[in-house]
């Protein structure tokens, strides 16, 4: 029987499995014993990845079938400070579980990240969960906050995933909100109307999010980030009418 190793974003944790990522997903989003339903972002890990943070090799030992036959749903690694020991070079597919089970597997991108167009929306997945209003191109951002950061605060890796903002990423003061799901619109006009001036690059919208957001709300175009160091990666996101072509039944589930 196969063993896996994921790195789980919500929550962030390190986490062996003989679980493939299908099934991971389906037995981690929908509640099984000490988890309560809802959606999760989960990378598959290298299994020969090791680190000094990390007893990957006792985990290991410990993620055995059960004596009848049933494998082993998943042994922690760890739940703490994890993004930062596991560089972006280790990291697999990105798999994208709605809060019904349904997994969705995307690559990582071997291009260019996408360019800086307009104002942008980004939802730090971990180590925290704030959502940031932002002039700036994804990976200008990101080495804001790591790498090279403008600030005192400073994060040692990053995850984020960026959302669309329609009309408000180039008119934000008058732009339509359409079908934004998002909450208070009067307050992020105001502060994408502030990152549109000079000198104003990044703003807090929201300093603690709920970690949960809809998969539809993923930027066309851009998606998901992955940063330890001076690497990230990027796992750009299929379009809407890709997913509805081609993956059907994760995009109702996703979309209920």
């Amino acid at each position: 029987m196969d063993t896996y190793l994921y790195l789980s974003l919500v929550p962030e944790a390190l986490i062996a499995s003989q679980l493939p990522p299908d099934k991971f997903g389906q037995y981690y989003a929908t509640g099984h014993a000490y988890r309560s339903k809802g959606q999760a972002l989960f990378f598959e890990v290298d299994l020969a990845f090791r680190s000094d943070f990390f007893d990957i090799d006792q985990a290991l030992a410990h993620c055995v079938a059960h004596p009848d036959g049933r494998p082993k749903n998943s042994v922690y690694v760890s739940t703490y400070r994890v993004i930062e020991h596991v560089p972006a070079r280790a990291l697999g597919q990105l798999y994208l579980t709605t809060s019904y089970g349904a997994t969705l597997g995307i690559s990582r991108s071997p291009g260019a990240l996408p360019a800086g167009n307009g104002l942008h929306l980004y939802k730090e997945l971990a180590p925290v969960h704030s959502l940031v209003a932002s002039s700036e191109d994804p990976r200008t951002f990101y080495e804001g906050i790591t790498i090279k950061p403008s600030k005192l605060l400073r994060f040692p890796a990053l995850s984020f995933v960026e959302l669309d903002l329609g009309e408000l990423a180039t008119d934000p003061a008058g732009g339509r909100v359409v079908d934004l799901p998002y909450d208070n619109v009067y307050h992020l006009r105001e502060v994408l109307m502030e990152v549109s001036q000079p000198g104003k690059m990044t703003k807090l919208v929201e300093r603690v999010q709920s970690q949960a957001f809809a998969y539809r709300m993923v930027k066309e175009g851009s998606g998901f980030f992955y940063g330890n160091g001076p690497e990230l990666a990027f796992y750009p996101m299929p379009s809407h009418h890709e997913l509805r072509e081609h993956n059907p039944l994760w995009w109702r589930s996703a979309n209920q």
